[in-house]
């Protein structure tokens, strides 16, 4: 089990823990193992930039690169760095990440200024792979397209949540709740003594009626169905089209979950934190019968 130490803090006081080893430290007085430590791995200045302009070179190995003018500061001698950026997939005006010299990514790569294909390049216009947002490696990741509109040279780490890290636990079959934010933070609260808020307390359940659901397991183990309840709600508004958080896609990645859509975010998300099993399922392709109760996007139920 993965556990984000910023949505594990939501829930139980972390007192002095501050890294992931610190909370290890803890949970092992419980009996959890630890496995290890994960995220926090860049380091600084890495800040929002703006593509002023660019020239496309074509280069004698028949590559074409981009000179580009970008600002990183709203003022002083380096306010406007030039890069040099083999992707083409962004546009003057666009918002971007940029790694200045002295920084680092993920797996040690230490960014500095450099001479390359005739030009010094002075830092590295990012994509979502090179910065451990997804593994995805499309070109550079524009700020505009996940609806990000930030101020040039605010810091890129925390805006996108990449100062996050997460501890790892090896949970044992007779401790299944720790498979759970939920679960973890009561457990560190068991060995600390910190307040631990139960989120369940913050779920308001909503009465609803439907139509009676039968599971089938054609293949039982030694004879027990896997699952002895199996629960249906229709939830309406949703946008199947929306961006997903930065902050979601970040926690979830930290926890082991790569980031797919909106509706089977969500019910990771929530699986997540309070260890009880989700699936999203498309109204339209299910058959045998249809929810007389739906939630409305956005209500407890």
């Amino acid at each position: 089990m993965k556990v984000p130490l910023s949505w594990l803090e939501e829930h139980v006081d972390l007192g002095e823990a501050k890294t992931p080893h610190d909370v290890m430290a803890e949970l092992v007085k419980v009996g959890l193992e630890e496995e290890g430590a994960i995220g926090g791995e860049l380091k600084g200045p890495i800040v929002v930039g703006e593509v002023l302009e660019f020239q496309e070179e074509e280069q004698s190995n028949g590559k074409t690169i981009r000179w580009c003018q970008v600002r990183v500061a709203k003022d002083g001698d380096e306010a406007v760095r030039g890069i040099v950026c083999g992707a083409r997939n962004f546009f003057v005006g666009d918002k971007v990440v940029v790694s200045l010299p002295g920084s680092e990514l993920p797996g040690g790569f230490a960014i500095a200024a450099r001479k390359t294909y005739g030009h010094v390049s002075d830092g590295m216009i990012a994509s979502s792979k090179e910065l451990g947002l997804s593994d995805e490696h499309d070109g550079i990741l524009r700020l505009g397209e996940i609806g990000i509109d930030a101020e040039v040279g605010t810091d890129a780490i925390k805006l996108l949540g990449l100062d996050q890290s997460a501890a790892e636990i090896n949970v044992t079959p007779d401790r299944g709740y720790a498979l759970s934010i939920r679960g973890v933070a009561r457990e560190f609260s068991h060995a600390t003594g910190n307040k631990f808020t139960d989120p369940i307390t913050k779920i308001q359940p909503a009465a609803g009626s439907g139509f009676g659901l039968k599971v089938e397991d054609v293949s039982p183990i030694h004879g027990v169905d896997g699952c002895s309840r199996f629960l249906l709600l229709g939830v309406e508004g949703i946008d199947a089209t929306a961006s997903v958080p930065e902050w979601m896609k970040q926690r979830l990645k930290l926890a082991g979950m790569r980031s797919i859509s909106i509706a089977v975010d969500i019910t990771n998300y929530v699986m997540l934190e309070l260890g009880q099993p989700l699936h999203a399922y498309d109204l339209a392709k299910l058959t045998g019968g249809i929810t007389v109760r739906r939630a409305k996007a956005g209500e407890a139920a």
